[in-house]
């Protein structure tokens, strides 16, 4: 049994041996083509980014470089298809057939395709930058033909079409040059007029005096809620990350506990009044 299989792979092997050493030599020349491209591509983009750094082409260029890999390989898979009698023109218009069909029923995918070209073009994001769109929030891991990597504040990975993301209003927080703070305290109505006051004067105050805020903060009365007295800051920081912003606005909150505190201003907590009417009774 064991010699018919063996006798049955020679005359297999003597009979198709030429296409076969073709597929092999062909799968090395794919391979060789993709290291070198790949090459070739991190050292244009090294010195693209050295002599010009904002060049709408590094946006492009992952994308560029997919399109170039798969038309180079389609046209090694023709030219070895033709050589071996394949009628490859043939081929191309089946192919152009089945493509049109493939079309309508893939446009979403063609739509992602598209897409990411738009969002690289324009420049939106680049890899490494933090976005904000319709709820998320993360930095871009990666921007593929088909979509966009996102890695969340919480540490997942979200991918999202890059169709959906064309459409979108995105929020480049990296290429921000400064972020709000907007802190509202409630205090008490009981508080007397003179701490009112003074319970503004403290938010300006604190934040006139932190280094990490720019000039121009202002405090002021935000509204009468239904129990307490809202008084609100609106200030800016220089920085632009999520957890700086969070630290900057940290310490300005602890800075307001500690000198209301101090001054006897009172903090106000939801409570109800209930009036007891009389029994005449």
């Amino acid at each position: 049994m064991i010699d018919v299989v063996i006798t049955e792979i020679g005359k297999f092997l003597a009979t198709h041996s030429k296409f076969i050493i073709g597929v092999i030599v062909n799968a090395i020349i794919i391979y060789v083509f993709l290291r070198v491209t790949d090459t070739f591509t991190t050292k244009f983009e090294k010195k693209l980014r050295e002599r010009n750094p904002d060049s709408p082409l590094l946006n492009l260029m992952p994308v560029l470089t997919r399109i170039f890999k798969s038309v180079v390989i389609f046209m090694l898979l023709a030219g070895f298809l033709q050589s071996f009698g394949y009628n490859v023109s043939s081929l191309i218009a089946g192919f152009g057939i089945t493509g049109l069909a493939v079309g309508f029923a893939a446009k979403e995918a063609i739509g992602n395709v598209f897409g990411s070209i738009g969002l690289l073009a324009d420049k939106v994001y680049k890899v490494g930058e933090y976005i904000s769109f319709n709820g998320y929030e993360g930095t871009v891991e990666a921007v593929n033909l088909r979509s966009t990597t996102i890695r969340t504040l919480e540490g997942f990975r979200v991918n999202v079409p890059n169709n959906l993301l064309a459409n979108e209003e995105i929020t480049n927080v990296t290429q921000a040059n400064q972020r709000r703070i907007d802190i509202s305290v409630d205090i008490e109505y009981g508080t007397s007029n003179d701490k009112i006051d003074r319970a503004c004067r403290i938010l300006t105050e604190i934040a006139q005096t932190d280094d990490d805020i720019k000039d121009g903060a202002i405090s002021f009365i935000d509204s009468m809620a239904p129990s307490s007295i809202v008084v609100r800051l609106v200030a800016y920081t220089h920085f632009t990350a999520w957890a700086d912003v969070m630290m900057v606005k940290s310490r300005v909150l602890r800075k307001i506990i500690h000198k209301y505190r101090e001054e006897g201003i009172e903090f106000a907590f939801p409570s109800t009044s209930v009036y007891m009417a009389k029994n005449e009774n």
